[in-house]
């Protein structure tokens, strides 16, 4: 065929090809659509199979991880607010370029400054933050006690902003002297069986020594599986137990109990080192292995850990 006639045929199929491509894709969505019809028509079920055989390409957009978010909770400003107290009753309007007045007036930008006279008491020795109320959203009002050489304790309330994200603080206007928060009323003890001089008590005692002075190792009074760590360097020379309590009616026994049987109890006693007395307290779980009392928690501060030792 002449060179002529072929590219004519050619750019005559190319049409027909592109709309041979073009009626397929119009008869490909027509049946979509006829499908989809056909499944609504024949109920919820179907409708539901459906679904679940939809293509790959959508379950894995679907499965696409979303994008974390995170928050910042709105943080406590206390030790903001015990902060500048501190430096705000440490200033005076006559020094106003001390550093402590420098501190305060940078947190506090225009509050003015205390101007005590020279005669004044001595100046607070402690300021520590008791209490903190969230009065609206980023707006706080802190309590911060003042303690002073001669025992006396003055309340102030410290106005506190933050922003949204807790990260910035400001107080917002001078502190106000309070009232002090009231004591609250003691729970009842728990702790109403007397343990009597025996297996129990010579444990507590025993353990507490080691534990305070260094005198011995203490994870020979620990059960398997739990270590302890005592104080370093021990802090005192001696100590005496002066009273063992328990929950459990099983720690009045003189003897050790069958294994496994746990009692919780409180210990009263008093340390001793080069500068006094002190009374001290603790709460321990004992528990009985092989006709000995073992420590299995220490609830006085200090975790145990599990562990082979």
């Amino acid at each position: 065929m002449p060179p002529g006639k072929q590219a004519s045929v050619s750019e005559a199929a190319a049409p027909l090809a592109a709309g041979a491509r073009l009626e397929a894709m119009r008869r490909r969505v027509r049946l979509s659509r006829l499908a989809v019809w056909t499944v609504i028509a024949a109920g919820p079920i179907a409708l539901g199979l459906a679904l679940t055989s939809a293509p790959t390409t959508v379950a894995a957009a679907a499965a696409k991880p979303t994008a974390t978010v995170r928050t910042t909770a709105t943080a406590n400003p206390a030790g903001y607010a015990q902060l500048f107290l501190a430096a705000w009753l440490r200033s005076s309007a006559d020094d106003a370029t001390s550093a402590h007045a420098r501190l305060a007036q940078s947190m506090a930008p225009g509050i003015d400054l205390p101007n005590p006279s020279a005669d004044a008491q001595p100046k607070a020795e402690s300021v520590t933050a008791v209490r903190s109320a969230q009065r609206a959203h980023g707006a706080w009002s802190v309590t911060v006690a003042a303690q002073y050489a001669n025992g006396s304790v003055r309340f102030f309330a410290v106005p506190v902003t933050t922003d949204r994200t807790g990260a910035t603080f400001a107080v917002t206007g001078a502190p106000g002297v309070v009232a002090g928060p009231e004591r609250a009323e003691a729970a009842k003890s728990p702790y109403g069986v007397t343990v009597p001089d025996g297996e129990l008590a010579s444990a507590v005692g025993q353990f507490l020594t080691a534990y305070l002075t260094g005198s011995a190792e203490v994870n020979r009074y620990l059960a398997p599986g739990v270590t302890l760590s005592p104080p370093s360097p021990a802090p005192y020379t001696a100590s005496t137990v002066q009273q063992v309590s328990a929950i459990e009616e099983a720690a009045a026994t003189e003897k050790v109990p069958a294994d496994g049987t746990s009692v919780r109890v409180l210990a009263r006693m008093e340390a001793r080192d080069d500068t006094g007395r002190w009374p001290l307290a603790y709460e321990l779980t004992f528990t009985a292995r092989s006709g000995r009392w073992e420590i299995s928690a220490f609830e006085s501060g200090t975790a145990l850990k599990a562990g082979v030792r």
